[in-house]
């Protein structure tokens, strides 16, 4: 089982700026992948970025590449999401996402508000 910890400040106002991070724990793999899903009131949830743990390459929506980076520190365990020039339409519950062939753990959700 893989234990998922999101952390980070969810009240913006728009243009500007946040990070969220999460970091994992318990039994995981070498192999794998983390990143970031949102979910709107009455929307599915959908992919916003993702990041490979061995080569770092990175995978962005459309709707916010260029606007957000992904990153991960291996010895920790853990995924950032820089959040940049935000938008009213960015304001959703985010959910960070690991990622390997067999099994996908998700966070408890971190809701970002963007005021303008």
């Amino acid at each position: 089982q893989v234990h998922l910890v999101e952390s980070g400040v969810g009240l913006v106002q728009a243009g500007g700026s946040l990070r969220l991070s999460c970091a994992a724990s318990g039994r995981t793999l070498s192999s794998h992948s983390m990143g970031w899903f949102r979910q709107a009131p009455g929307k599915e949830r959908e992919f916003v970025a993702a990041i490979a743990w061995s080569g770092g390459s990175t995978y962005y929506a459309d709707s916010v590449e260029g606007r957000f980076t992904i990153s991960r520190d291996n010895a920790k365990n853990t995924v950032y999401l820089q959040m940049n020039s935000l938008k009213p339409e960015d304001m959703a519950v985010y959910y960070c996402n690991y990622h390997t062939n067999y099994a996908d753990y998700w966070g408890q959700g971190t809701q970002v508000t963007v005021s303008s």
